[in-house]
């Protein structure tokens, strides 16, 4: 069940779409994996076999990103756990896609559990360069530091810090940053019934508040000429174009 709240917001924005969004909620979800070109070296026999063993089709906006269907279980296949591919939602392929990572530069994913953002990042830099990917929070911290492990990275530094404190460290480091913000999470209701369960008006201001902190943070972080992308998973203004622009007026 939808909150009302959110309902309203949406049919206010979505005017004569609104039926079609209210409609994408029945429809099954896409599902994807994106290969890992850092085993290609010695693993480049098994990783075309991903390709024959899976219904895969190509994801448009993702380099290595693939559709599955939902016959497939790749999440159960030995090679996920060897780091063959990592799973990942094809929307959550776009923001790296934009950052557009390059071997050599130094990068910072802020706010980066549990590493999908990272590990792709990674491939596109191709073990060179340095890749900073951080998580405020310890347990997810751990999770991301055993899915960077697990895909076979050896070109990042994993930490567990506030975009505060990093900032003080890193004042105009980074050739690129990517933001993929904590966030109301809205666009997990499909999904997700507890997201659904903890939306409020009040807690879609908090994360905005909070988001207005991190990208302070990141700007200090990023070389004069260098590349921020902001990404989240909601659909709240007041989160999105609303960041971005209170973000710019600064």
């Amino acid at each position: 069940m939808l909150p009302q709240s959110f309902t309203e917001r949406m049919q206010g924005l979505l005017e004569s779409e609104y039926e079609e969004f209210l409609a994408s909620f029945e429809h099954e979800k896409y599902q994807a994996l994106r290969l890992n070109p850092l085993k290609k070296d010695d693993m480049s026999v098994i990783t075309e076999k991903v390709k024959q063993t899976f219904q895969l089709q190509p994801v448009p906006w993702a380099e290595n990103g693939y559709y599955y269907t939902k016959e497939d279980q790749p999440g159960k296949h030995p090679w996920h756990e060897a780091g063959l591919y990592y799973i990942q939602e094809p929307s959550a392929m776009a923001p790296v896609t934009l950052l557009s990572p390059q071997p050599g530069e130094r990068i910072l994913d802020l706010c980066a559990a549990p590493g999908g953002k990272s590990t792709q990042i990674a491939s596109a830099m191709e073990g060179e360069g340095l890749l900073v990917t951080n998580e405020i929070h310890p347990a997810r911290a751990k999770i991301l530091s055993e899915n960077v492990e697990r895909m076979g990275i050896r070109n990042a530094c994993v930490l567990n810090e506030t975009p505060e404190h990093l900032a003080d460290i890193f004042e105009e480091y980074f050739d690129r940053i990517l933001v993929d913000a904590p966030c109301s999470g809205e666009g997990m209701f499909r999904k997700n019934e507890v997201a659904c369960e903890e939306w409020s008006p009040e807690n879609v201001q908090l994360c905005a508040d909070r988001q207005d902190g991190i990208l302070e943070c990141a700007a200090r972080m990023l070389v004069p000429g260098g590349r921020l992308v902001y990404s989240t998973c909601t659909f709240a203004p007041a989160e999105n174009e609303g960041s971005i622009s209170r973000f710019l007026a600064k």
